[in-house]
């Protein structure tokens, strides 16, 4: 049991890392409060994050803002926990709130327009048939961390052109030094890292640009570029001078912003962290010492798939980047207006577990949760909700996420991908449609981007990068005529008696042992599939439970809704306890309309000898009593919690269900919660 123990119980080394949103009238106490409260649930890392919120008296970067920011950073010290700081306020990253312009406008951001008519200060670009390409400040904005300082707000802050390096050198001194030579002695300790949020080089609210600089011009000339060719970037047409164009405005980002960020890091003692702008940015993830992605907005979700569009690529993305330029771990904040039907506070703990298995499956293995809120009082309720944290109806439960979290992290870390195809790809052009039929027929793949196809080599068919090997390429077939295009000729990662295009496997060697994580991206479903290997144990990361898997290793499963499961080789586990699926007639028995809860009563017979299990049929939160103890609690419908023999008696055993609602109730719009029956009864 040694590897399952070390799975099931990782440490707290492999903890989410929550934005702490500061985002009020700050307390000393009330950092340290809120602090000891995250550790307590099983955080031991935040990231302090200034949001819109906070209190004009404190002022970002004031000496009252870092005297907070000291707090949060010796309460996590006396806590043995750790830090990442946030280096906007609040994003995106690049501005120190609009004070890199201050006093500076050549460092506005710019950006080519298209006009009849130059005005003053304009830079003639091109002069075209019937019209001018100009550079101008593009009088983008970010969003800042005081009120009236959101989008479209007359103070919202200026953002500053981070293809300028001297833009970029004025807010590393504002920001990263003035942290640094505060907080000097808890720099690769306590805090261990620097949080730049998707860097947009045009700055919010603009339209009808393109990315621009002072001195791009002479850049794009020299490289060979046409300035009147740009003009089909305003018809969304394509052309050599455009695709220059993209290709050296990517490459100055990189070159002037994520360097200058990845060294100052490096030279502090701490990892660049956060993510770069769109969902396959990959080769820019060669500067973040944890290559990291966002999931926001509901780009993907358990209603449309998680496998159409360019945004189905995240995950995969930063965790082959990771692999690829060698780093240990890679990240993604998750959860950031995940919201169902704008219902801002509509985010279930059903779509919260899928998010967590979508990433855990592709390798994901950092997660940060958006966010943990200091305070939702007011307009602070709608600011990017729902809070996934201790506003939220699970707290008292909370156990049960930060430990999923963490034996998620620990398991997609140190181990060796199964992957029998190489998928050569772009930066932003990594080929959803081609890797979407791989998932689907669970086959292991390596985004092998164009920075490392210099080490690729053909040898007897096969392509070896480093220390694997793949049967099979996709991408251009001239690159390594040698090797099979094809890629329905490669074994899947395991054998299924049926397809299941919804099963999702990640295969792998971890601690020595062939492993195999299965997500159920759907709904219920059978499995039935042979295992590579004999003697294995399933671990249900979820509860924290282990089962010895069939011998002689042909396995039926059912995943349930929400479901994932670990099976390993050769390790040593009980025989599954014997369970009884339990169908009781629940009468509802009371309400408590302020936190939209609804109380069932139950009676069940039993032996006293046996677990029973109940399928949870609540859409949010269940919470099962029997006789006057907790069994167990579900965070979706479908769920099944168990009921062990030790809480049963002989005879007659009550239970009591308290079902509650989600808060989308309280801030957003109204949402059945309870039993079914009941509320299609009453609604």
């Amino acid at each position: 049991m040694k590897t399952v123990n070390r799975i099931l119980n990782p440490g707290r080394a492999w903890t989410a890392f929550p934005f702490f949103f500061l985002n009020a009238d700050l307390t000393h106490e009330g950092i340290r409060q809120r602090m000891r409260d995250y550790n307590e649930h099983g955080i031991h890392g935040v990231v302090l994050h200034p949001r819109m919120g906070m209190s004009r008296r404190i002022g970002y970067l004031s000496e009252t803002f870092f005297r907070y920011i000291r707090t949060a950073v010796e309460e996590a010290e006396r806590l043995d926990m750790q830090v990442i700081l946030y280096d906007e306020g609040m994003y995106p990253s690049g501005s120190a709130s609009g004070q890199v312009v201050e006093g500076h406008p050549e460092f506005m951001s710019r950006g080519l327009a298209r006009v009849e008519t130059p005005r003053a200060g304009d830079t003639v670009v091109a002069r075209c048939d019937s019209c001018f390409l100009v550079s101008r400040p593009s009088l983008g904005t970010i969003r800042g961390v005081h009120f009236g300082e959101d989008d479209g707000e007359a103070r919202a802050p200026l953002s500053a052109d981070i293809l300028n390096p001297e833009a970029v050198e004025r807010f590393l001194k504002l920001t990263h030094d003035a942290y640094y030579a505060r907080l000097a002695p808890w720099f690769g300790k306590v805090i261990i890292g620097f949080f730049t949020d998707e860097p947009s080089i045009l700055g919010r609210n603009v339209w009808n640009m393109f990315p621009w600089s002072l001195g791009f011009e002479d850049l794009f000339r020299k490289e060979g570029g046409r300035p009147e060719g740009l003009a089909a970037l305003f018809e969304g047409e394509e052309n050599e001078d455009t695709r220059l164009y993209h290709r050296l405005i990517l490459r100055r980002e990189e070159e002037v912003y994520y360097h200058a960020l990845s060294a100052w890091c490096e030279g502090h003692g701490i990892s660049l962290m956060g993510h770069p702008h769109q969902s396959d940015d990959m080769e820019v993830e060669k500067h973040f010492h944890v290559p990291g992605q966002d999931l926001v907005l509901r780009w993907i979700a358990p209603e449309t798939g998680d496998l159409k569009g360019m945004d189905s690529v995240m995950g995969k993305c930063s965790a082959d980047a990771a692999y690829v330029f060698s780093r240990r771990r890679n990240a993604n904040e998750v959860f950031g207006a995940c919201n169902r039907r704008d219902n801002p506070w509509s985010l279930s703990g059903g779509d919260m577990k899928w998010y967590l298995d979508y990433l855990a499956v592709r390798g994901v293995n950092l997660f940060i949760p958006h966010a943990f809120y200091y305070s939702i009082a007011g307009q602070r309720s709608m600011e990017r909700p729902p809070d996934v944290g201790p506003w939220n109806i699970y707290w008292d439960h909370y156990r049960r996420w930060s430990d999923y979290m963490k034996r998620l992290s620990f398991l997609m870390t140190d181990q060796k991908l199964h992957a029998g195809i190489a998928v050569l790809c772009e930066n932003r052009d990594l080929h959803p449609e081609w890797v979407a039929p791989l998932f689907e027929s669970q086959k292991g793949f390596r985004y092998l981007p164009r920075s490392v196809w210099h080490e690729l080599r053909e040898e007897e068919g096969k392509l070896h990068f480093r220390e694997e090997v793949f049967d099979c390429v996709l991408g251009d077939p001239g690159l390594f005529p040698g090797v099979s295009g094809d890629a329905e000729r490669v074994e899947a990662d395991v054998q299924l008696l049926e397809p299941r295009k919804d099963l999702r496997v990640r295969r792998f060697e971890k601690d020595g042992k062939t492993m195999l994580f299965l997500v159920n991206a759907g709904e219920g479903m059978e499995v039935q599939l042979r295992l590579p290997f004999r003697n294995a144990a399933c671990v249900d990361l979820w509860r924290g439970r282990s089962w010895r898997a069939a011998s002689d290793g042909k396995v039926c499963l059912q995943l349930g809704r929400r479901a994932s499961l670990l099976i390993l080789e050769g390790e040593e586990a009980p025989e599954e306890k014997e369970a009884r699926m339990i169908h009781p007639a629940f009468r509802k028995t009371g309400e408590d309309s302020r936190s939209f809860t609804r109380f069932y009563e139950a009676c069940v017979e039993s032996e006293g000898n046996e677990d029973l299990l109940l399928e949870a049929e609540g859409e949010e939160m269940s919470v099962l009593q029997v006789n006057g103890r907790e069994a167990d609690c579900a965070f979706w419908r479908g769920d099944v919690m168990r009921i062990p023999a030790s809480l049963l008696r002989r005879g007659n055993n009550e239970l009591h269900l308290e079902v509650r609602g989600s808060l989308c109730n309280r801030y957003g719009y109204p949402a059945p919660y309870g039993l079914p029956e009941d509320w299609k009864k009453k609604e």
